[in-house]
């Protein structure tokens, strides 16, 4: 005969199985992030920007293969590309998606309503229509802004202090970059007082790129201001390249660009950004909204020079520069 005391253990055993198996199913559960990138595949994640995000992912608890799979997409510079990526990772059922620079954003902003989406480098997530507010976005996307936008005069500004008497200044957008139309709205703004003349110079393609910067020497530009966008990250070596063999100094908002060969770089931290959205990954995944979140501005923007580009082209970098520098190549 059952005793009192046995049945109760066996009540209490099979109580206890319920929430124990609960639980180890939700820890064997693989959370699913999409990556989508107008941007070429890395060579390798541990030398680019973007391993930061898996590492930043990693020190908070996710591994790749145990707990987390990372769906990789790259346009590869076409962003014609990109609507039918972000369709097929609306098709895994991925937990969130990670939508990098405006023509990603906007791909996977026509794409779903449901699916969380994080946003990295955005200018003007408000202006562009991705959120309603910084400090309440309201739909299923938030993230991190850049300030490209605003900081575009401060490149203006940086060219002049190096060369006092510019006259003429390219600005080289990609029109299917829906951000950089606001972009050169700014630099015309700052040239006004000063008299200086802004040449736009489009490219959407690394030919078209090098028929940009021949174009640029025929017009007897001074200096050209690169707008930051996804294939001109990708084409940064190619760019700074260009932009020496025409003896023309260059300012773009990647530290990675002056590592190339460009003269001057101003901008966020890319490694930084890229650890930042792994935490509001981390907080989607333990149950925050997207509408909640609020859309992170940055705090701290570095200045590289590169001594070397600039003796090559025989500009005199001014001190006021060099003690605003984050970092000088030699």
């Amino acid at each position: 005969m059952t005793t009192r005391r046995q049945l109760l253990l066996v009540l209490g055993a099979g109580a206890l199985a319920v929430p124990l198996a609960s639980f180890a199913q939700q820890q064997a559960k693989i959370w699913r992030v999409g990556f989508l990138s107008a941007r070429r595949r890395p060579a390798s994640l541990d030398t680019d920007y973007y391993g930061a995000f898996p590492r930043g992912m990693r020190d908070l608890g996710y591994v790749e293969g145990k707990n987390l799979a990372i769906e990789w997409r790259f346009a590869e510079g076409e962003y014609e590309r990109l609507p039918g990526m972000v369709a097929e990772l609306v098709q895994l059922k991925v937990d969130v998606i990670m939508a990098l620079g405006p023509p990603a954003i906007v791909a996977a902003q026509k794409a779903t309503t449901t699916i969380p989406i994080v946003v990295v480098t955005s200018v003007d997530p408000v202006g562009a229509g991705f959120v309603k507010s910084l400090a309440r976005p309201g739909g299923n996307i938030t993230g991190l802004s850049n300030l490209a936008g605003d900081i575009s005069s401060k490149h203006l500004e940086m060219l002049l202090a190096t060369m006092p008497t510019l006259a003429r200044v390219a600005v080289l957008m990609n029109p299917a970059n829906p951000a950089h139309a606001a972009m050169l709205k700014n630099v015309q703004y700052a040239t006004q007082k000063a008299g200086i003349k802004i040449l736009p110079v489009e490219a959407q393609t690394p030919q078209e790129i090098e028929r940009a910067f021949s174009t640029l020497a025929r017009e007897h530009v001074g200096a050209v201001i690169v707008a930051l966008d996804p294939l001109f990250i990708q084409q940064g070596p190619q760019i700074a390249v260009q932009a020496r063999k025409y003896r023309l100094p260059s300012i773009f908002a990647n530290r990675e660009y002056a590592e190339a060969g460009g003269l001057l770089s101003y901008g966020q931290n890319q490694l930084d950004i890229y650890r930042r959205a792994a935490t509001y990954v981390d907080k989607i995944l333990k149950g925050a909204k997207p509408a909640d979140l609020p859309i992170e501005q940055p705090t701290k923007l570095e200045l590289v020079i590169n001594l070397k580009t600039a003796k090559a082209l025989g500009i005199t970098i001014p001190q006021s520069l060099l003690l605003r520098a984050d970092e000088v190549l030699q």
